[in-house]
C-alpha cells in the first residue's frame, strides 16, 4: 500500500504539468485577450473624451504594440512563455494580476480564508447532519420520519443554490431586513469587540451557508441511507443478527463501516469545492472568495490569476483523490491498494 500511495504522489507533478500546459496554451489562442481589451478600453475612453495614453488613438504603431505585448508577456513563443511561468511558479511566484496589479499569490492569500471558512463550516454541517440523518432514515424506512425528511431534503435539492440565494436576498434582506444584503463582514468590523465580531460574522454567513448546504444535504443523506439499507440486507449482517448480535451493534459495527466507503470517496472529491467555493453564490452575496476571484479573472482575461486559481484547484483535486483512497483504506481494513 505504501508503494501505491507513493506512485500516486509521484503522478501529481506530471498531471499538473499537463493541466497547466493545456490551459496556458488555450489562453494564448482565445480571442478577447488582455491586449485586445486594453486597446478596446483605450479607444472607448478616447471616444468618450477621456484623457488617453499612448495607445489611446485609433491606430498604434508597431513599436507601441510590441511594448504592449511585452507588458502582457505575449512577445514570446507559447512554449517558452509557459516554461518561464513554470520557472516562476517553482520559485513561489505566480506573477502579477492584470486587473489588480498585485502579485497573484497575495490576492489568493487574501481570498482563500473567506472560501475556506465557508467550506469548512459547510462540510461540518453537511456530514455532521446527513450521516446521522441517513442512518435514521435507513433504520426507520417508510416511517413518518423518513417521509418528512425526504420531502424536506428533496425540496432543497430541487432548488439551485444560486436561485435560493437570490430569493433570500430579495425577501429576507431587502424587504424584511433580517440579514445583510451581502458581504463577508460589516464596514465597522474592526472596531467591534470579539463577541461583536463573531455575531457580525455569523449574521453575514447565515444566508450563504444555507445556499451552500441545501444541494449537498439530499445527496449525502440518500447516499448514506441507500448504502446502509443495502448492507443491512446483506448476508453478513443477517448472519450476525442470527447469532445473537443486537440490532444496534449490527448497524453500527457491521453495516455502517461498509456504508461509509462511498461517503469517504465523496469527501475526497469534495476537497477542492471546500476551498474554491461557488462563484454564483459568492457573486450573489458579494463575497470576495476564491469562486468569485476565478470567475472575474476569466471574464477579465486576467490570465496570471486564472493560472493561479487553476493550479490551486488542480492540486486540491489530485490530493482529494488520494485522500479518498486513504479514507477508504482506513474505514475498511480489507482493502489493499496495489
Amino acid at each position: 500500500m505504501r508503494d501505491y500511495f507513493l506512485r500516486r504522489f509521484l503522478l501529481i507533478p506530471p498531471t499538473l504539468l499537463g493541466i497547466t500546459l493545456i490551459v496556458f496554451l488555450i489562453t494564448r489562442v482565445v480571442p478577447g485577450g488582455p491586449i485586445e481589451r486594453a486597446l478596446m478600453e483605450a479607444r472607448m475612453g478616447d471616444a468618450g473624451g477621456a484623457q488617453t495614453n499612448q495607445i489611446g488613438s485609433g491606430a498604434i504603431s508597431e513599436e507601441q504594440m510590441a511594448q504592449l505585448k511585452a507588458y502582457y508577456g505575449f512577445d514570446q513563443p507559447p512554449l517558452e512563455a509557459y516554461l518561464r511561468w513554470l520557472a516562476r511558479v517553482v520559485r513561489g511566484d505566480l506573477g502579477n494580476s492584470y486587473r489588480y496589479n498585485e502579485p497573484v499569490l497575495h490576492i489568493i492569500a487574501d481570498r482563500l480564508p473567506v472560501s475556506l471558512l465557508y467550506g469548512l463550516v459547510t462540510t461540518l454541517l453537511v456530514y455532521g447532519v446527513c450521516i446521522p440523518l441517513g442512518i435514521v432514515k435507513a433504520v426507520r424506512h417508510r416511517t413518518w420520519i423518513d417521509n418528512v425528511s425526504s420531502a424536506v431534503v428533496f425540496t432543497g435539492y430541487a432548488i439551485p443554490g444560486y436561485a435560493l440565494g437570490a430569493l433570500l436576498v430579495v425577501y429576507l434582506s431587502a424587504r424584511l431586513g433580517w440579514f445583510p444584503m451581502g458581504g463577508f463582514v460589516s464596514r465597522g468590523f474592526a472596531d467591534l469587540s470579539l463577541a461583536g465580531k463573531m455575531a457580525d460574522l455569523f449574521h453575514h454567513a447565515v444566508l450563504p451557508l444555507v445556499c451552500y448546504t441545501v444541494g449537498s444535504f439530499a445527496f449525502v443523506t440518500l447516499l448514506m441511507k441507500n448504502h446502509l439499507m443495502d448492507n443491512l440486507a446483506a448476508d453478513f449482517v443477517r448472519t450476525a443478527m442470527a447469532k445473537g448480535v443486537a440490532f444496534r451493534r449490527a448497524v453500527l459495527g457491521h453495516a455502517l463501516p461498509n456504508s461509509l466507503i462511498p461517503i469517504a470517496t465523496h469527501f475526497g472529491q469534495h476537497l477542492s469545492v471546500l476551498v474554491t467555493g461557488s462563484f454564483l453564490i459568492e457573486f450573489i452575496f458579494d463575497i470576495n472568495g476564491m469562486g468569485l476571484l476565478g470567475y472575474t479573472s476569466v471574464v477579465d482575461r486576467d490570465y496570471p490569476t486564472v493560472m493561479g486559481v487553476l493550479l490551486l484547484s488542480s492540486v486540491l483535486i489530485l490530493l482529494g483523490h488520494i485522500l479518498a483512497d486513504v479514507l477508504v483504506a482506513l474505514i475498511d481494513p480489507r482493502i489493499r491498494f496495489k
